[in-house]
C-alpha cells in the first residue's frame, strides 16, 4: 500500500504535470479551431473564452470570410494543414492586433453561412458542403501570443500541422490540449489508467461503480483524447459529458439508465427557412427513446423539444444546421422550331382533236345545235370515217399555279392545244420561345403559355338510335409552350434538374368533322449543369422528300425532253427542333 501511494505521488512528476508552476491563463484567448462535416453541412468551430466578441466581414477575390475576435490572444496551436476540404481552400489564424485575433476562411466560392456564438463563447460557422474528413487544431493555455507580423491586413504566414482526432463527441473538451505523450499499461487497473488520463489532461473523469478490471496496451505519441478513445474501445465502455464538464465512464447500459432518470428540459427552436412539420420528422429519431419528444408549432414555425439536458443541446445544433436558406434558381429555356417546305411543280397537257371527233374535258367545244358548250364528260366520236384524237395528263392539276401557258395550232384538219403549268413555293415557319421561371431548391415549377381549344367528340354508342341525333361532347385540348422543372443545388454549387419542355399547336383538318391535328415537340430529361451554363437538352431534324411524276409512257422517260410529256412534283419538308436550358442560382453568393 505504501509503494502504491508513493507511485501516485510521483505520477504528476513522471507525466510532466506539476513539475513547474502553471502560469495563469490569460483572459480572452482563442484556444482551438476545428472543421467537420456531417449530413451535408460543414461546421467550423472556434473555441474562445467568454466575453470575447466576434465581428464578421465578407471579402472577394478570393472569396473569404474574415472573423475578428476582440479582446483576445491567440493560443499556441498549429495552423491549418493546407488540405482542400469541400469548399474550404484554407484557414488562417493570426494575432492581427495586440488584442485582436483574426481568423480568415478562404473558399472556392463563398456559400450561405450562419455565424453563432454559444453561451460558453464557442463560435460556430455552419454552411452547406459535401462530406470531407474532419480537422482539428487545439491549443495549450498560454500567456504568450503571436504579435502582428509584417504582412497584409488579412494575410499571415501559414504554418502547416497534422490534424487532431476528435474525442467521440467531446471535441470541445479536447480542444485545449493537443500535446502528445506515450503510455504503457500492463495489467493496470482501469481506475488507475483513467486517473492518469485525468491528471494528464486536467479533466474530471469519473468511472462508474461497475467499471473494473485491468488494461494492457502501449500507445506512443498520441493525445490524451486519442488514448481515451482507445481505452474505451478496448474495454467496451462509453462516456458522456455531465454538468460541469465532468466525463462519466460506464457501460452503455448504465449510461442509458442515467438518461432514464435525468431531469427533462424544454427548448423552443424557431425555424427561419425549413417547415416545422417537415423538420419534426427528421428530429424525432434523435430524441431519447420513450422520453424525448418533438412537437411542431405551425403558427410560429417552431419546434418544441423535450429531452434531457445533455441531449437537447446537440439536437438544437442539429436543427440549426439543417435550417439553412433555400436558394432560388432561375431556369430559362429556349425552344427553337423551324418548319420549311420547298415545293416545285411542272406539267404539260396536250389536246388533239378534229371538228368531228374530240375529247371535251380539256378544251371545251360548242354544240352547234344549241350553241352551248358540251358537258365536260361528253366526248364526240366520228363514226363516218377514220379520225384520230388524243389527250395527255387530262386529270393532272397544279393548284395555285404561278405560271399557266397555252399554245394552240392547227395542222390539216387537226387542232393541237398544249397547256403548261408551273409552280415554285417556299413555306417557312420559325418559332422561338424563351420561357423563364423562378423556383426554390427541390420544388417543382410549371409555366404554361398557350390556349385551350374546344374539340367536339362524337359518342359512337349513340349511332343507330331512332329519332335521336348522335350525341357529342366538347373536350378542351391545351396547346402552347409548357415548361416543368424541378431543380436541386448540389453541395459544389452545380444544378441537377428534372425538365419537361413541350411545344404544341392546333391545325384544323380539311374536314370539320375530323377535328384537329395537334403537332407536338416534347422533351423530358434529367441533367447536371454548372451555374449559368447553357445546355442542349434536345435536338431533332426531320427531312421528308417527296417526288411524284405522271406522264405519257415512253415519252415521259425520255432524257431532256421527258418533262414535255409529264407532270412532276418535287417536295422537301424539313423540321428542326432545338431546346436549350440555362439555370442560374439567384441568391446572393456572399449573403447571410
Amino acid at each position: 500500500m505504501m509503494l502504491r501511494s508513493l507511485s501516485w505521488a510521483l505520477l504528476p512528476v513522471l507525466l510532466g504535470v506539476g513539475s513547474h508552476p502553471a502560469s495563469p491563463a490569460p483572459e480572452g484567448q482563442v484556444s482551438a479551431v476545428s472543421l467537420s462535416s456531417a449530413g451535408g453541412t460543414a461546421r467550423l468551430a472556434i473555441a474562445v473564452d467568454r466575453g470575447v466578441s466576434v465581428h464578421q466581414t465578407r471579402m472577394q477575390n478570393p472569396d473569404r470570410l474574415v472573423l475578428d475576435f476582440e479582446p483576445a490572444l491567440k493560443g499556441e496551436f498549429a495552423a491549418y494543414d493546407g488540405q482542400h476540404r469541400g469548399n474550404v481552400a484554407d484557414i488562417r489564424v493570426n494575432q492581427y492586433k495586440a488584442n485582436v485575433v483574426r481568423v480568415v476562411v478562404e473558399f472556392d466560392r463563398l456559400p450561405d453561412f450562419k455565424v453563432e456564438q454559444g453561451i460558453d463563447g464557442t463560435v460556430t460557422v455552419a454552411f452547406a458542403d459535401k462530406p470531407f474528413d474532419s480537422w482539428d487544431a487545439s491549443a495549450r493555455r498560454s500567456t504568450a501570443a503571436r504579435r502582428p507580423a509584417d504582412a497584409p491586413a488579412d494575410e499571415r504566414p501559414v504554418i502547416r500541422s497534422e490534424p487532431e482526432a476528435l474525442l467521440i463527441g467531446f471535441s470541445r473538451l479536447n480542444q485545449q490540449d493537443s500535446s502528445r505523450f506515450d503510455v504503457t499499461w500492463d495489467k493496470t487497473p482501469i481506475e488507475d489508467a483513467l486517473n492518469q488520463l485525468a491528471v494528464r489532461s486536467g479533466r474530471s473523469i469519473v468511472p462508474g461503480k461497475n467499471v473494473t478490471g485491468t488494461v494492457s496496451m502501449t500507445i506512443k505519441n498520441k493525445t490524451w483524447g486519442e488514448i481515451f478513445q482507445a481505452l474505451l474501445a478496448q474495454q467496451g465502455l462509453s462516456a458522456t459529458v455531465m454538468a460541469g464538464d465532468i466525463i462519466r465512464v460506464d457501460s452503455p447500459g448504465e449510461l442509458s439508465k442515467l438518461d432514464s432518470i435525468e431531469v427533462l428540459t424544454q427548448a423552443v427552436v424557431r425555424l427561419n427557412y425549413a417547415k416545422a412539420a417537415e423538420m419534426a420528422n427528421n428530429v424525432t429519431k434523435m430524441m431519447t427513446k420513450n422520453r424525448g419528444s418533438v412537437t411542431p408549432d405551425t403558427s410560429t414555425n417552431s419546434l418544441i423539444l423535450v429531452d434531457t439536458r445533455t441531449r437537447i443541446d446537440a439536437i438544437r445544433q442539429f436543427v440549426e444546421a439543417l435550417d439553412l436558406k433555400t436558394p432560388t434558381i432561375a431556369i430559362q429555356a429556349r425552344l427553337i422550331f423551324v418548319d420549311r417546305t420547298d415545293l416545285q411543280q411542272l406539267g404539260v397537257k396536250y389536246d388533239i382533236g378534229t371538228a368531228n371527233q374530240f375529247f371535251n374535258n380539256i378544251v371545251q367545244r360548242t354544240d352547234p345545235t344549241t350553241g352551248q358548250p358540251y358537258n365536260p364528260n361528253t366526248n364526240v366520236v366520228n363514226l363516218g370515217g377514220n379520225s384520230v384524237s388524243a389527250i395527255s395528263n387530262a386529270d393532272a392539276l397544279i393548284s395555285g399555279s404561278a405560271l399557266d401557258l397555252v399554245f394552240s395550232t392547227a395542222i390539216g384538219g387537226f387542232s393541237i392545244t398544249s397547256f403548261l403549268s408551273a409552280l415554285e413555293q417556299v413555306q417557312l415557319t420559325d418559332v422561338e420561345a424563351q420561357p423563364i421561371v423562378h423556383v426554390l431548391d427541390n420544388r417543382q415549377a410549371q409555366l404554361i403559355s398557350g390556349e385551350q381549344t374546344p374539340v367536339r367528340v362524337i359518342d359512337a354508342s349513340s349511332f343507330g338510335q331512332i329519332n335521336q341525333a348522335p350525341r357529342a361532347n366538347v373536350q378542351f385540348k391545351e396547346t402552347g409552350i409548357k415548361l416543368t422543372a424541378t431543380p436541386h443545388v448540389t453541395a459544389n454549387r452545380q444544378i441537377l434538374m428534372d425538365l419537361d419542355v413541350e411545344r404544341s399547336s392546333i391545325q384544323l383538318l380539311a374536314s370539320v368533322d375530323l377535328g384537329f391535328n395537334i403537332p407536338i415537340q416534347h422533351g423530358i430529361t434529367k441533367l447536371l449543369v454548372n451555374d449559368g451554363e447553357t445546355a442542349v437538352i434536345a435536338g431533332l431534324t426531320v427531312t421528308t422528300v417527296t417526288k411524284n411524276r405522271t406522264g405519257i409512257p415512253l415519252l415521259g422517260r425520255l432524257p431532256f425532253i421527258g418533262n414535255l410529256f409529264s407532270f412532276s412534283t418535287n417536295s422537301e419538308h424539313r423540321q428542326d427542333l432545338i431546346i436549350l436550358v440555362t439555370p442560374r442560382i439567384m441568391d446572393d453568393p456572399i449573403g447571410n
